[in-house]
C-alpha cells in the first residue's frame, strides 16, 4: 500500500498542496479598508481607482465588492471606521476621575496624537468627505455630532457641581466652537507638519481653557 501511494505521487509529479487557510471576514475587511483609506487619501474620492485599492489590499475586486460593496459604499465604510477610531481614541484618553481641565487636555491631546499617527485617516474623514456631498456628508455630520456631545459633556462637568449641575444643551455652542477650532487647526497642520502634536494641542488648550475656564464657571464679559 505504501509503495502504491509512492508510485501515484511519482506518476503525477505534483504532490497535493496543503489548502491555504481562509482569513476571517473581519481580517479581510480590515485589509480592504486600510488599503482604501490609503488610496482615497492619496488621490481623492473621484480619482481613486478600485483596481489600485485591490492591488494595495492584495484582494480581488470581486471580493471587495462582495465584502464592502461598490466604491461609494466603500468610501462610506472608510469614513465610518475612521470616525469610530478617532472617537474611541479620545474617549479612552479621558479619565473621569481627573479634574475637568485635565480631562479636556487629555482629549485634545489624544485628538492630535491620533491625527499625527493617522494622517491619511484625517484626510479621508475631513478633507475628502466634507466636499463630496451626500451620503458622505451625512456620515461626517454624525461623527461631528458625537464629537460635540463628547466635548459638551466635558465642559458641563467643568462648569457644574453636584448641587448645581450644568445642562449638556447649555454647553453645545461652546463645544461647537471648540470642535470647529480643533478641525481648523488640524487641517492647517496637515500642510505644516513641522509642528508637533504636543505643541499644537497645548496651544489649543491654552486658547480655549483660558476663556472657557471662566465662561463655564459663570463669569462673562460684557460690553461697557
Amino acid at each position: 500500500m505504501q509503495d502504491a501511494r509512492h508510485d501515484r505521487t511519482e506518476q503525477s509529479g505534483n504532490p497535493a498542496k496543503p489548502r491555504s487557510r481562509r482569513l476571517p471576514r473581519q481580517v479581510r475587511e480590515r485589509q480592504i479598508l486600510d488599503a482604501a483609506v490609503t488610496v482615497f487619501a492619496r488621490y481623492g474620492y473621484h480619482e481613486a481607482a478600485m483596481d489600485e485599492i485591490s492591488e494595495v489590499a492584495g484582494i480581488s475586486k470581486p471580493m471587495i465588492y462582495a465584502y464592502l460593496g461598490a466604491k461609494d459604499e466603500l468610501f462610506v465604510a472608510c469614513i465610518r471606521r475612521e470616525a469610530n477610531r478617532l472617537i474611541d481614541s479620545i474617549t479612552q484618553a479621558v479619565d473621569a476621575d481627573l479634574n475637568p481641565d485635565e480631562q479636556l487636555w487629555r482629549g485634545l491631546h489624544a485628538f492630535f496624537e491620533y491625527v499625527n499617527d493617522n494622517r491619511a485617516s484625517w484626510t479621508v474623514l475631513h478633507r475628502q468627505a466634507s466636499v463630496q456631498g451626500q451620503p458622505f456628508t451625512a456620515e461626517l455630520s454624525e461623527w461631528r455630532e458625537r464629537a460635540l456631545n463628547l466635548v459638551a459633556g466635558l465642559l458641563a462637568r467643568a462648569g457644574g457641581s453636584s448641587e448645581q449641575p450644568v445642562q449638556l444643551e447649555q454647553m453645545q455652542p461652546f463645544a461647537a466652537a471648540l470642535v470647529g477650532a480643533g478641525e481648523s487647526m488640524l487641517d492647517w497642520w496637515i500642510d505644516h507638519p513641522e509642528y508637533t502634536a504636543d505643541a499644537l494641542s497645548m496651544r489649543l488648550m491654552n486658547l480655549v481653557w483660558m476663556g472657557f475656564g471662566d465662561m463655564v464657571q459663570g463669569r462673562r464679559w460684557k460690553p461697557s
